[in-house]
């Protein structure tokens, strides 16, 4: 029996014929979610010497891969608020990913999770996590950036395929999908380790769970 990996990735598979219009033209529907993908991000304020906000500005900041990184290094914490933006804004990006890759044709929701499940568990960073591995988990996944760069060429091909299948009959050939959500599963959990910083065990190397 494969153990399991503390961040699971799935994609529920379309049992039913998706929509061929928005197919055609996925890649223009999709712009209106991923400019609001885009935009996301926190404020920032500069206040004067009488505690007055003189500046506020918004930009996007994405992910926060740094802040947890220096909490977890100097006082073995990993606030709760930070780890549940990173996992709510991984499952937002997941939903529009798996939109883009033709594998639903509903519109990416802001808050629903819909056909894709992404989950792993708030970690105790006393307990559970490293307070010196975040500083090398980057270096460590190099390997994995190198096997991802020829999935993803693959998920191209892949996703190209898909489409060209949905336009004629509807359906995602199920072999295509199951391949796609092997990559997405597998660059997740990539993420999840290197980059969000919830979990110190080391991604394996497949694509299914």
């Amino acid at each position: 029996m494969t153990p399991q990996y503390p961040v699971q990735f799935s994609v529920d598979y379309p049992e039913r014929p998706l929509n061929r219009l928005t197919t055609a033209f996925r890649i223009f529907t999709a712009i209106p979610i991923l400019i609001v993908l885009g935009t996301i991000g926190g404020f920032s304020a500069r206040y004067d010497a009488s505690g007055s906000a003189r500046t506020i500005a918004a930009g996007g900041t994405g992910l926060l891969f740094l802040p947890p990184l220096l909490l977890i290094l100097f006082r073995q914490r990993y606030p709760r608020w930070w780890f549940e933006w990173n996992q709510q804004l991984l499952r937002f990006s997941s939903r529009i990913g798996v939109y883009l890759a033709l594998m639903d044709d509903r519109y990416p929701s802001t808050e629903e999770q819909q056909a894709v499940h992404l989950d792993f568990d708030y970690p105790d960073a006393t307990r559970d996590l490293n307070r010196w591995l975040p500083l090398v988990k980057w270096l460590l996944a190099v390997p994995h950036y190198i096997v991802l760069f020829f999935l993803y060429i693959g998920s191209v091909f892949a996703v190209i395929a898909a489409w060209l299948a949905i336009l004629f009959t509807g359906r995602y050939p199920r072999g295509l999908f199951e391949y796609v959500e092997g990559v997405m599963r597998w660059h997740t959990r990539v993420m999840a380790y290197a980059l969000i910083l919830v979990t110190d065990q080391y991604p394996p190397f497949r694509l299914r769970s």
